[in-house]
């Protein structure tokens, strides 16, 4: 029998369900629906940052962030464009 306990050793992590998909509403909005995906993104990491406090949490508002200010910078060049954007590659 084994003279030491490992009870109290062992720690596990609670990532919150909203944490997830603040993180995956961040990610996905960078590439599709920024003006949607990135608001979720800061309100999903937002009551998960709350809750439990997760980096995860922290990830998806920052990445909901970078997502609309990803879609600003987007409308304000296809503005000045005359309402296009197009790229030019070469």
């Amino acid at each position: 029998m084994s003279s030491h306990s490992r009870i109290g050793t062992h720690r596990t992590s609670q990532t919150s369900g909203l944490a997830i998909a603040g993180l995956v509403c961040g990610i996905v909005g960078i590439f599709f629906l920024p003006i949607i995906l990135g608001p979720l993104a800061i309100v999903f990491g937002a009551v998960a940052l709350r809750q439990n406090g997760s980096v995860m949490a922290k990830w998806g508002i920052g990445l909901g962030v970078v997502d609309i200010v990803l879609m600003v910078v987007m409308l304000v060049i296809a503005a000045n464009n005359g309402g296009s954007l197009t790229w030019h590659i070469g």
